[in-house]
């Protein structure tokens, strides 16, 4: 029994270390709290106020966007989003390695954007967190996910419920799991 307990260390096994600092966690609690108490209540017109907050916890927030209530951000001192985003209800933006959204992008109902995974091919199970970047113009449709690292194109869309781990080229649209190229966007710029 004893040699049971002498193998499963927490600190030998690479499975029950954290991902994460104390100082990390208390921040995303910190933010957590603050988005129930102040932001998740609100009426779904308080777009400015809502963008308010998140920049008092360091996004770095365009000219009118729209930030729904119930929305999800990770880390929103790891987002930046420039002019008229709309993060859109029951989105979750889970951006470890940071998310960027150009001008006029779109986030419908309960996207996804996975910014993090880990290496399954490591025995310590590397955590791995990679930067999203959406340029402008782009639409992610609704329940449509955006895996770690990806680059969508200008005016580049993500079709409802597809799932994409590779870029989007400009002005394409992508459907399917995983998204295949489809047709191409009109490009109206």
């Amino acid at each position: 029994m004893l040699m049971l307990f002498a193998h499963s260390s927490d600190s030998a096994d690479p499975y029950k270390r954290p991902s994460f600092s104390i100082s990390e966690k208390i921040g995303r609690f910190v933010w957590q709290i603050a988005w129930l108490f102040l932001c998740r209540w609100t009426p779904k017109p308080f777009h400015t106020w809502r963008c308010f907050v998140l920049k008092l916890f360091g996004a770095k927030i365009g000219k009118s966007n729209f930030v729904y209530p119930n929305c999800k951000i990770w880390a929103p001192w790891l987002l930046e989003t420039e002019d008229v985003v709309t993060i859109g209800p029951g989105v979750e933006i889970y951006n470890p390695g940071g998310v960027f959204l150009g001008d006029h992008s779109i986030l419908s109902q309960d996207a996804y954007l996975c910014g993090a995974t880990h290496d399954f091919n490591t025995i310590d199970f590397t955590y791995v967190k990679k930067k999203i970047v959406l340029e402008r113009y782009v639409w992610i449709c609704a329940k449509a996910v955006v895996l770690p690292g990806v680059h969508c194109g200008e005016g580049s869309v993500l079709g409802a419920g597809s799932i994409t781990s590779k870029n989007l080229m400009q002005w394409s649209v992508y459907a399917g799991n995983p998204a295949r190229y489809v047709k191409e966007r009109r490009n109206f710029l």
